[in-house]
């Protein structure tokens, strides 16, 4: 009997061995973004867009034969909470964060991902700071605020020639840099800038902007900022009266600024790059989001992409030690939803563009 005992607790031991072996074959990465607050429609692009991507890589047997687990972290586009759920992700164990959306977020959060070797791929941050700070782990797969900025800039001197411009930012690292890069890009091509105003996010009442902008006859309204207060802009501006020409970045490309806006935002346009839905390598991605009711819209596949990227990067690395990632990413090109792609020495997508997409009738279309 006494040995009959011992032979079980020995298979139990090995039993128990085998499910702890199965257990830890497993890689923890994450996706980080506003899960809640003002911004949080863009955080469900980056959490739709990175489960899918798990879903995906799980089912054609993960990486290396480990199988990915995705947590979820919520830092609402504050760069304290942003810090806190950066450290959170470190003390599970990930090796990989696809995020943050907001650039105030991303910076900070990225300094301690690379205190603790793990790699940071933004799907969404385009403050050129991100990647100009020297860090080896910060990568995006989104272009950056700089380069959108030369196009915005570029087409307001083009188009609007003696018209009177207006350039508002809402104080944050991705709508004041890209306010400024889109005002240096339009004053260094003998542009004038009539007014230059910094709004605060979050705050419902615009008039004395909107008081502002109709005193000095501005007729096109360029703003950096996010969905939520060019939403709110459009709308005062239209109930005043006004009907200048609104004009802003990336941060508008979200159903929630129709819904926020009304009509009012009715021929509103913005930069964002050419729509990765149309690519032929998202075509099957798109149509399995379409299949459960999702519009794999905004940042949704670049947050898918920037999972591709890592799961590529670690297969080739057979790791996913930070240094063996980087040495890959910096040498291979990926093949991914968004075409393929190449980092530079930075970790900066090589040769993106920017285009313009305006609203019409609810929906936003390539120009």
């Amino acid at each position: 009997m006494l040995r009959t005992k011992v032979v079980t607790s020995t298979i139990a031991g090995a039993v128990l061995s085998l499910l702890a072996g199965a257990a830890s074959a497993e890689i923890t990465i994450a996706v980080v973004g506003p899960m809640t607050g003002q911004n949080a429609a863009f955080g469900e692009q980056l959490r739709r867009g990175a489960e899918a991507a798990v879903a995906d890589i799980n089912a054609a047997g993960g990486i290396n034969g480990e199988q990915l687990v995705l947590e979820v972290g919520d830092d609402a586009c504050d760069p304290k909470q942003a810090v806190s759920v950066a450290n959170q992700m470190a003390n599970k164990g990930a090796v990989f964060v696809a995020g943050h959306y907001c650039s105030g977020s991303s910076i900070p959060a990225s300094d301690v991902y690379n205190e603790a070797g793990i790699l940071q791929i933004s799907p969404a941050s385009t403050n050129p700071d991100f990647t100009e700070r020297g860090l080896p782990n910060t990568f995006r797969t989104c272009s950056r605020d700089d380069k959108q900025g030369d196009i915005a800039g570029n087409y307001l001197l083009k188009n609007y020639p003696g018209k009177r411009i207006a350039f508002v930012h809402d104080k944050s690292a991705y709508g004041k840099g890209l306010a400024d890069a889109t005002r240096a890009t339009y004053l260094a091509g003998g542009g004038n800038v009539e007014v230059y105003e910094a709004i605060t996010a979050g705050e419902r009442d615009y008039s004395t902007l909107v008081s502002k902008l109709k005193a000095q006859k501005i007729d096109v309204l360029y703003y950096g900022g996010y969905h939520s207060e060019s939403g709110m802009l459009a709308r005062q501006l239209r109930q005043a009266g006004l009907s200048m020409q609104l004009i802003s970045g990336d941060a508008t490309v979200t159903q929630e600024f129709w819904s926020i806006s009304g009509d009012a935002g009715e021929g509103t346009m913005m930069t964002f790059p050419p729509d990765p839905r149309n690519n032929p390598e998202a075509a099957p991605v798109v149509a399995s989001f379409k299949e459960q009711g999702v519009d794999p819209e905004g940042y949704t596949l670049y947050t898918y992409a920037a999972v591709q990227v890592f799961a590529q990067a670690a297969a080739k690395a057979q790791s996913t030690a930070l240094e063996d990632l980087t040495a890959v990413l910096h040498q291979d090109a990926f093949n991914t939803v968004l075409g393929e792609i190449r980092f530079d020495e930075k970790g900066d997508v090589v040769g993106p563009t920017y285009v313009f997409y305006k609203w019409r009738a609810g929906s936003y279309s390539q120009m």
